[in-house]
């Protein structure tokens, strides 16, 4: 029988340990979060973000900017962030308007405070697995799996994705002495896609293409990780859409050994790392 793995339950587990920790930590840890525009989506997460941040005792602090503020002024709010003893973790939300340099911004991020794990200096530490913020989603799928009893040591495991969010941590965590896994990564160039994909002990999708993984791309038994979260029209929802995966879910799930849903699965997984990176830059910062 298929396993549904719930990432609501273990990001709800994750918060309550973090709790008590933080409780006991001395200080309120301090996170920033920096939207640029009005994108709905970006709206809705930093709800969650702000919602997770008060339920744990954290201080949280919103900055937010018209998509015409530009560069100059975002790079002062970054700076300024910096600068400041009660802010531990700063998250710029991305997308950012194209106008803005987002590799430039992302750089300027202390890595002290970089939360999202998307500074150079903590994407190569965590490359050669020497410490480093993980990044938020593949720190939360290698938490799901460890949660869920998953094995990965000596697992082939196909990454369908390679953006430097998801597709390439997620590579690098699972090469990990921790982990042990044999990592593919796939994209939009890679030929003969589903031939690869069916020698996945393990599949993460990270695409961005709604029901983009299908029943012929997987092998009996397969655990499927749908790190996808799309919006496609449905005149039958009130809010005109719905959210799906990139995996059709209803058409592989008999199929799989364990599946995550769209929504409930990775995201509520993102947010609580998001949380425990936030948490480790505070203690970080009394220089224990």
């Amino acid at each position: 029988m298929t396993q549904l793995i719930d990432g609501v339950a273990i990001g709800k587990a994750i918060r309550e340990g973090l709790k008590a920790s933080v409780d006991k930590l001395g200080i309120k840890p301090g996170l920033a979060v920096i939207l640029v525009g009005n994108n709905p989506a970006s709206q809705a997460y930093i709800r969650m973000k702000r919602k997770a941040c008060d339920a744990l005792g954290f201080y949280s602090e919103e900055i937010n900017l018209e998509a015409s503020a530009g560069q100059v002024k975002l790079e002062a709010v970054i700076d300024d962030l910096n600068a400041r003893a009660d802010i531990h973790g700063i998250l710029l939300q991305l997308p950012l308007p194209d106008a803005y340099d987002e590799r430039a911004l992302l750089n300027r991020i202390a890595a002290k405070k970089d939360v999202d794990g998307f500074h150079p200096e903590n994407v190569g530490r965590v490359l050669a697995d020497n410490g480093g913020f993980k990044p938020c989603t593949p720190y939360g799928v290698m938490k799901l799996l460890e949660a869920t009893g998953i094995e990965t040591e000596g697992k082939h495991v196909v990454v369908l994705g390679r953006s430097n969010i998801v597709g390439k941590p997620m590579a690098s965590l699972l090469l990990q002495r921790t982990a042990n896994a044999t990592v593919t990564i796939c994209h939009s160039r890679t030929k003969d896609l589903e031939s690869i994909t069916k020698q996945a002990d393990i599949l993460v999708a990270a695409l961005g293409k709604p029901h983009f993984v299908g029943p012929t791309m997987l092998k009996e038994g397969a655990v499927v990780i749908d790190v996808g979260i799309n919006r496609v029209d449905d005149a039958s929802d009130k809010r005109g859409y719905k959210l799906v995966g990139d995996v059709d879910f209803e058409a592989v799930k008999d199929k799989c050994q364990a599946i995550t849903p769209v929504p409930g699965g990775v995201g509520p997984m993102t947010i609580a790392m998001l949380m425990q990176n936030t948490f480790e830059a505070a203690n970080l910062s009394l220089n224990r």
